[in-house]
C-alpha cells in the first residue's frame, strides 16, 4: 500500500503543478485591464450646399446630317471631258464640277444666230417695201388690200425674229448645261463617272454627291412626355423675343428674325463629356412617333472645325431654360436607402445626422435638391460607409495641406 501511495503521489504532483500554473495564468489575464478602443472622429470629405443657377436640360441621342445635300446630275447627254475637283475636296458655290463636250451645242447656237440674221434682213426689206406702199397709197397708186398685206408680212417677220431670239437663248442654255457647277458650298464625295464616259440626263446615280457640313444638322429624339416642357419653353422664348423687340422698337433699334434667341442645343461625343458643337433648335416635328413614343427634333450648328460628320452618332443636350437659385450638392453625397434618398448632414459640432432629401435632377456631377437641405449646410461626400447617426467627423486633409503643415512644424 505504501508503494502504491508513493507512486500515485509521484505521478500526481506534476499534474497538480501544471494545473496550478494554468489557474495562475488565467487569473492574471482576467485581472489585466482591457485595452481601450479608439473613439476619435471619423475622417471624411464634406461639401457645402450651394445656391447656383442650373440649366434645365433634356437629353437625347441623335445622328449628324448634312445641312443640305445635292446629287449633281447632268441636264443633257454628252461626253464628260473634264472634272473640276478632286474627290473629297471642299467646293464653293458656282465652282466648276464637270465639263461636257459642247461642240454640238455651239453649232446649234451658230445656226440659230444665222437664222436670225437672215430673218432680220427679210424684215428690213419688208419694212422698206411697206414705206413705199404707204407713199403710193397716198397717191392712190396701190389699193388698200396690197398695203394691208405688206403690213401683215412685216408683223409676221417680226414674230419670226422673236422666235429666232428664243432659239438663240435656248441654244445658249444648252451650252450652259455643258458646264456643270456646284449648286452649294460643301464637301464632295466619290466621283461616280470617270472622264471620257457618256453622261446621260436620265442617269440616276449622277456625277457626285455634295454635302454641306458647315453649317451642319443634328436630328435627335426625346421622349414624347417632354413635348409639353419643350412647348412651354418655346412659348416662353417667343414671349421674351416679342418683349425684346418691343423694347428695341421703343429705343429705335428694333431687330427681328424667325430664330431670334432660339433654344440652345449642345452636341457631345457619344458616351463622353466632350462638347463637339453648339447650335439652335430649328425644328420640332409635327407629330409624335407612336411606334417608339418619341418626338423628333432638329438643330442647326456651325461646324468650322468639322468635328461633326454626317452619319455620326452623338449625345444631345437640349437646354430649355435656367433653374434660378437651385440648391446643389455633389452626386457622391446622395445615398440610397430603404426609405429613399438621404445624405449625411453635419452640424456646427461636426456631428452627423441622416437627412432624407428629394433630388429633382442630376446633371454634370451635381444633384439639384428641392427638399431636405438649406444653403450653407455641410454634407458628407466621401467616407459615408464608416458613419452612423450621431457620429463625430473630421475633415480629411489633402496631401498638399499635410505637407505644408509638416514643413511648417519642422521649421518652427
Amino acid at each position: 500500500m505504501s508503494s502504491v501511495r508513493r507512486s500515485l503521489l509521484l505521478s500526481g504532483l506534476p499534474v497538480l503543478l501544471v494545473l496550478g500554473v494554468v489557474i495562475w495564468w488565467v487569473s492574471r489575464t482576467a485581472a489585466a485591464p482591457a485595452p481601450k478602443q479608439a473613439t476619435g472622429p471619423v475622417l471624411v470629405h464634406t461639401a457645402q450646399v450651394r445656391t447656383q443657377d442650373m440649366p434645365i436640360q433634356l437629353h437625347g441621342i441623335g445622328a449628324v446630317q448634312a445641312w443640305e445635300t445635292v446629287t449633281v446630275r447632268s441636264r443633257i447627254d454628252g461626253q464628260l471631258q473634264k472634272v473640276g475637283f478632286r474627290e473629297g475636296d471642299t467646293v464653293q458655290r458656282g465652282q466648276l464640277i464637270a465639263q461636257l463636250d459642247d461642240r454640238m451645242q455651239k453649232a446649234q447656237l451658230a445656226q440659230a444666230i444665222a437664222q436670225r440674221a437672215r430673218d432680220q434682213a427679210q424684215l428690213d426689206n419688208a419694212r422698206q417695201d411697206l414705206k413705199r406702199y404707204v407713199e403710193l397709197a397716198r397717191q392712190s397708186a396701190v389699193n388698200r388690200q396690197t398695203l394691208d398685206t405688206q403690213r401683215a408680212q412685216v408683223a409676221a417677220l417680226q414674230a419670226t425674229l422673236q422666235s429666232d431670239e428664243a432659239q438663240i437663248q435656248s441654244a445658249q442654255v444648252q451650252i450652259d448645261y455643258t458646264r456643270i457647277v456646284a449648286p452649294l458650298s460643301g464637301r464632295t464625295g466619290a466621283l461616280l463617272v470617270d472622264v471620257g464616259n457618256l453622261v446621260r440626263a436620265t442617269d440616276a446615280q449622277g456625277l457626285v454627291v455634295i454635302n454641306q457640313i458647315d453649317p451642319i444638322a443634328v436630328s435627335f429624339t426625346v421622349p414624347d412626355t417632354a413635348y409639353s416642357q419643350i412647348q412651354a419653353a418655346l412659348q416662353d422664348q417667343a414671349g421674351r423675343n416679342a418683349a425684346g423687340r418691343a423694347t428695341g422698337s421703343a429705343a429705335g433699334n428694333a431687330t427681328a428674325g424667325p430664330h431670334e434667341n432660339p433654344i440652345q442645343v449642345e452636341v457631345l461625343a457619344q458616351g463622353k463629356p466632350q462638347v463637339l458643337g453648339q447650335g439652335d433648335l430649328v425644328l420640332v416635328d409635327n407629330q409624335i412617333d407612336t411606334t417608339s413614343g418619341t418626338l423628333r427634333l432638329k438643330a442647326r450648328l456651325v461646324n468650322p472645325d468639322q468635328q461633326l460628320w454626317p452619319g455620326q452618332t452623338v449625345d444631345v443636350r437640349l437646354i430649355l431654360g435656367t433653374r434660378r437659385d437651385a440648391l446643389t450638392i455633389p452626386d457622391s453625397a446622395v445615398q440610397r436607402g430603404a426609405d429613399g434618398l438621404y445624405v449625411y448632414a453635419a452640424d456646427a459640432h461636426d456631428q452627423v445626422r441622416v437627412q432624407p432629401v428629394r433630388v429633382l435632377v442630376s446633371q454634370d456631377g451635381l444633384s439639384v435638391v428641392s427638399q431636405g437641405l438649406k444653403a450653407g449646410e455641410r454634407v458628407v461626400v466621401d467616407g459615408q460607409y464608416k458613419l452612423r447617426p450621431g457620429a463625430k467627423i473630421a475633415e480629411i486633409q489633402d496631401d498638399a495641406a499635410g505637407a505644408k503643415t509638416s514643413s511648417a512644424g519642422s521649421a518652427s
